[in-house]
């Protein structure tokens, strides 16, 4: 029987959703600044992709000491202070980091820059493992998956916006591109982002948000917390073994995967036959969400990081490969992509007719489309070659209308979907394989909240442990693109993207197994939606 839909607190949810852009903006922000630390500090590549392991090893950590100090101290530390003094720390810690960056260059230490970069990190973990479940708060449990992707909507708008406001403040305008770019430069920068965290943080402060609070009793979780400390010991170990050893590098991510996944099936099984001390990880759908976002974020970041490399790649497009210069056009659209998926997914938080709600579906990815055309011809980048992929977008909305906005249908359909396009990527070449891999992107776009809203499904008062076990699974993105990469090195990199195509398929299987644990504990949000419409 269905109950009655909590309607959505839609104030509130304009004003959390602006978090959620920043969080994109900066993380897109990034792929122009690691360029200029590369020159500025006289860097190889690999040492210039620090950058962005220190962003995906900060979720982990800054979850876990999250979680760690609420099992110290014997209470759930944001279930005490609330979701929106979350969100509000979680700015004020992304400040010290963005101010940080000032003297970190002024010096020129990049191991500072690192740091500082860390410490916003920082920030971004606590206020996503705030603001995703708040976001699910407001409103009906069912359709949270919907406000997840309005968010991530947003969200996408700051990653495809970031990256030329950035350039601005870098570069100057596209006609002064090559201007050198100087320490003030970066200080003026983030001298910026850091008031504008600061901005964001005072208007939460001042704003009427509920203050999202959980009173509910913390049940100390042992087993969970030694699970967890295990993943970290075991990283911290894999890391001092390739520093003074010469082990190649896939052989140790190959152990640090099964190592990872060893954990967290060590984990479910015991769970199943034991319950008590796992906290959260009690629930099977949690620690199947866990491997779910650390698959679906490796997945989401490893099509990305390795594409500039398959583009250059000789024989792949052209015979020499493309050069640096014409590569833009086709990862900027692999972003849009994302964009372009959860806008669409976002249709679903809006209280249309049935008839509104189906003429959106297929009218809004291309405004969206549209508005990743017009982002690259602001750039100067030729749109011809783009135009085509409107066939991707028409298959994209069949999968949407197949989908139903149900979330396991809807999972397990793009996961399929992305794991035969990945497949074609790999078995064509030229323009046709690359709309394929680019496709990832659409089908990534709304798999989050899918996996989110179903991992923490009947958590109850273990809501925000579970939001904050999931936002450490953010650590895939750290793992699986370079895993991907040594794989590239070894054969080459158009094969390496069957990486992409096992974590899409692990994927559709962990959909199938979300539905049935839910549907063994009563339940079956995909049934709730459908009841409804």
């Amino acid at each position: 029987m269905n109950q009655p839909k909590q309607p959505t607190n839609s104030g509130a949810l304009a004003t959390l959703v602006i978090v959620f852009f920043f969080w994109g903006f900066i993380a897109a922000s990034n792929s122009i600044f690691i360029p200029f630390c590369r020159t500025h500090f006289n860097l190889d590549q690999f040492q210039s992709q620090l950058i962005g392991s220190a962003f995906y090893v900060a979720y982990f950590v800054g979850s876990l000491i999250l979680y760690l100090s609420s099992s110290f101290l014997g209470y759930d530390i944001l279930n005490k202070i609330g979701y929106k003094k979350g969100i509000i720390y979680g700015l004020g810690i992304s400040v010290v980091g963005a101010l940080a960056i000032i003297p970190s260059a002024n010096a020129n230490s990049f191991p500072l820059i690192l740091v500082s970069f860390f410490i916003i990190a920082l920030g971004f973990s606590l206020q996503q493992t705030a603001a995703q479940p708040f976001a699910i708060a407001l409103g009906d449990p069912a359709t949270g998956s919907h406000r997840l992707n309005l968010a991530g909507g947003v969200n996408s708008l700051g990653t495809t916006l970031g990256p030329i406001i950035v350039s601005f403040f870098l570069f100057g305008t596209p006609s002064s591109a090559n201007a050198n770019v100087t320490v003030t430069n970066v200080n003026n920068l983030y001298m910026i982002v850091a008031a504008v965290f600061a901005a964001v943080a005072l208007f939460f402060a001042f704003s009427k948000l509920p203050d999202g609070k959980d009173d509910a009793k913390f049940e100390a979780s042992s087993k969970a917390s030694y699970s967890l400390i295990a993943i970290l010991v075991f990283m911290i170990l894999i890391i001092i073994i390739g520093q003074f050893t010469a082990l190649e590098k896939l052989p140790l991510l190959v152990i640090t995967l099964i190592g990872i996944f060893g954990i967290l099936f060590y984990s479910y099984s015991s769970a199943s036959k034991n319950s008590e001390g796992w906290g959260a990880m009690k629930y099977q759908q949690l620690i199947l969400g866990m491997i779910g976002i650390f698959l679906y974020v490796g997945a989401e970041v490893t099509i990305d990081n390795n594409f500039g490399a398959l583009l250059k790649s000789p024989g792949y497009m052209t015979e020499s490969g493309l050069h640096d210069s014409q590569i833009s056009q086709y990862v900027s659209l692999y972003w849009g992509s994302l964009m372009i998926g959860r806008w669409t997914g976002a249709i679903g938080v809006f209280n249309f007719s049935e008839k509104m709600r189906k003429v959106a579906t297929v009218v809004v990815p291309f405004i969206a489309f549209g508005v990743v055309l017009f982002v690259n011809h602001l750039y100067g980048n030729p749109i011809a070659d783009l135009l085509p992929y409107s066939i991707v977008i028409i298959i994209a909305i069949a999968a949407f209308f197949f989908g139903q906005q149900k979330p396991v249908k809807t999972l397990l359909t793009l996961a399929l979907l992305a794991c035969f396009a990945m497949l074609f990527g790999v078995a064509t070449k030229g323009i046709v394989s690359v709309y394929a891999i680019m496709s990832g992107g659409i089908c990534c776009s709304i798999m989050w909240p899918c996996i989110f809203s179903l991992a923490i499904a009947g958590l109850g008062k273990y809501t925000s442990q579970g939001s904050a076990f999931l936002i450490m699974m953010i650590l895939g993105g750290a793992i699986i693109p370079p895993f991907q990469g040594s794989i590239g090195d070894k054969l080459n990199m158009h094969v390496s993207y069957l990486v992409a195509a096992a974590c899409f398929a692990s994927l559709a299987f962990l959909a199938i197994r979300l539905r049935t644990v839910l549907k063994s504990q009563g339940l079956n949000f995909d049934e709730q939606i459908g009841g409804g419409h």
